[in-house]
């Protein structure tokens, strides 16, 4: 008896639509939304705990960066350092959005590569120099940002769902996506998986908030927005393809090792941190 496998053949165009020459893509927007949904979350908290406004409005620009240069350089220097750290014209592709031609001009590419733990680190060092610049408690801050980061998390992973990228292994579910970009073999989308999964903990933080945010001690939600992203991070690379050759001999991929420090750190943020504290 045959098997008829079912599938979604997915080929988007990654760009959206080009502006004065400059396209605009899906990776772009959608990390543009994420980011904004932050914004708004965050003003909200701001306004709810009665800081001043004055001491907001530097904020987005701190995580902006910081999430964008971590990012970055997280992509560039652990998952591609060959590429980026050894030439004269990596080192300016790793900073610059452009890609060099062979015939010596130049293409606006956007970055292409970001990675996510990358990100993390960068948005915390922001964090600390928004801290001391504001003279904030830090842990307040980015309990404030950690209820927001899993909805900007989910619009980053559709944004990889749209450029095709960060595919899962082959599989026959039914639910398998085609990436006809890659090959003809139906795969998990794996995108997808986290994208979900983000969106369900952007719920759970939101109403943790609304209903326990001051029965819980400084620090718990920056603990499990670390614990349970970084923690579904590591199974979920399981259904993965390696983003780099490299990977293919490890017992684990990077992005798991890289996972685990970010899941130790959470679960001490959320079972032993200052848990007497008193949030304002």
């Amino acid at each position: 008896m045959n098997t008829i496998l079912l599938s979604i053949n997915w080929n988007p165009n990654p760009e959206l639509f080009n502006l004065f020459g400059l396209p605009v893509r899906y990776y772009g927007l959608l990390w543009a939304v994420g980011i904004f949904l932050a914004y708004v979350i965050v003003h909200y908290q701001f306004r709810d705990k009665k800081i001043s406004e004055k001491k907001f409005e530097p904020l987005f620009f701190y995580c902006f960066f910081g999430i964008l240069i971590g990012a970055r350089l997280g992509h560039c220097i652990f998952y591609d350092p060959q590429t980026y750290l050894t030439s004269f014209r990596g080192f300016w592709e790793m900073i610059l959005p452009i890609r060099f031609l062979p015939d010596g001009g130049w293409k606006f590419t956007g970055y292409e590569g970001l990675a996510s733990h990358g990100g993390t680190l960068g948005l915390m060092i922001a964090l600390w120099l928004y801290c001391r610049k504001m003279k904030m408690h830090y842990m307040d801050v980015v309990d404030m940002i950690a209820v927001a980061t899993p909805i900007t998390a989910c619009c980053i992973r559709l944004a990889n769902l749209m450029n095709s990228e960060i595919i899962g292994k082959p599989t026959d579910v039914p639910w398998a996506f085609v990436f006809e970009r890659t090959d003809m073999l139906p795969r998990h989308p794996a995108q997808l998986y986290e994208a979900i999964a983000y969106f369900l903990l952007f719920l759970v933080m939101i109403y943790l908030y609304k209903f326990y945010n001051k029965k819980l001690h400084r620090g718990f939600f920056f603990g499990l927005c670390l614990t349970a992203i970084f923690v579904f991070r590591f199974f979920v690379e399981f259904l993965k393809e390696n983003q780099v050759s490299f990977e293919d001999n490890m017992s684990l991929n990077m992005g798991q090792w890289l996972s685990v420090p970010f899941v130790i750190i959470g679960l001490y943020f959320m079972f032993f941190y200052d848990r007497k504290s008193i949030k304002k």
